[in-house]
């Protein structure tokens, strides 16, 4: 999906270096009553890249991002957006900053193209919203009511009218959830072209594919803490295990017999699979220990770690456990 190809001029990093952050989060706490949800948040994102934001359910991920469009108010920190404070500069991080709309935000009876009008006539720059829609293969649906939209359509919908204003900084809240996975790869190649503009993409996400594909750099947040940062590659290299086995078992075993094993980083049990990291040659380690308790691999796959497999490690946690917060 090209949203670079129908003529309008890049907007974004301009002549910016990459050695400015364009998103400064330092020391962010947030908290309700006696719960804390973010204690400490710090984060830098630099001008022309998608930054990930990634964590458990509940782990202060949303709220992170909406201290940043400043829909929140943080009890302590220090947040910059482009130099902008969002608590004192709202009206000026609005010609900057295009956020991904929810689908309830909508009315559901409004046409596409209306949409675009009414959003377009928000800005004193805004793209030319019919050369923008060309490039999201909405062209043919302007006059669709937005109910009536795939849930694809609507995704692309909510990008175009964040992007109309002609956006320093973007934010993509959990964008490809729910949707198909064709739908999904359409979605990843349009945040790849929004890329390709010059526009910084903050993407919020718990799909670990999706972020090790996209993101140029992440941060993974748990318990309201940044637990670790750096790019994909770097986080994988910090599991330390460059192999990763995953089967069922033919009955029930006790795990540690795995976790003593000489050279094994990690063992946890998910979704019904035992998943195994460590270093080359566990595969001999793993399946004799099972042998000699009478226990059979199966689904058995051998691989290399992922994303995945380091969120797992940082966390202890898979990126769908926890309560929403």
């Amino acid at each position: 999906m090209d949203v670079t190809a129908q003529g309008i001029r890049p907007w974004g990093v301009g002549g910016q270096t990459r050695a400015m952050a364009i998103i400064e989060v330092d020391g962010l706490t947030k908290r309700y009553g006696r719960r804390t949800i973010l204690d400490g948040v710090d984060l830098a994102v630099e001008p022309g890249e998608i930054f990930g934001i990634l964590g458990p359910n509940g782990a202060g991920k949303t709220t992170t991002v909406e201290c940043i469009e400043g829909l929140r108010t943080p009890d302590s920190g220090r947040i910059r957006v482009d130099g902008l404070d969002p608590a004192r500069d709202e009206r000026q991080l609005r010609q900057i900053l295009g956020v991904q709309l929810q689908e309830s935000e909508l009315p559901p009876k409004l046409r596409v193209g209306e949409a675009l009008a009414l959003y377009s006539s928000f800005y004193g720059d805004p793209v030319d919203w019919r050369e923008l829609v060309a490039g999201l293969r909405l062209s043919d649906r302007l006059g669709t009511p937005f109910r009536r939209l795939s849930g694809g359509q609507k995704q692309r919908v909510s990008v175009a009218l964040a992007l109309v204003g002609r956006p320093k900084v973007v934010v993509l809240d959990e964008l490809t959830t729910g949707l198909d996975p064709q739908s999904r790869r359409d979605v990843r190649g349009l945040i790849e072209g929004i890329r390709e503009r010059g526009v910084t993409v903050l993407l919020v996400s718990h799909f670990m594919e999706e972020a090790e594909r996209l993101c140029d750099r992440l941060a993974v947040i748990d318990r309201g803490r940044v637990v670790a940062s750096g790019t994909p590659s770097a986080l994988i290299s910090r599991v330390g295990a460059p192999q990763r086995l995953r089967f069922r078992t033919s009955r029930p075993f006790a795990l540690e017999i795995l976790r003593a094993l000489p050279d094994v980083a990690s063992v946890e049990e998910w979704g019904g699979h035992v998943r195994v990291t460590g270093a080359d040659g566990i595969l001999h380690r793993v399946t004799a220990a099972l042998a000699d308790a009478g226990v059979q691999a199966e689904e058995l796959s051998v691989g290399r770690a992922t994303l995945d497999d380091a969120f797992l490690a940082l966390t202890g946690r898979s990126p769908s456990e926890g309560s929403e917060s």
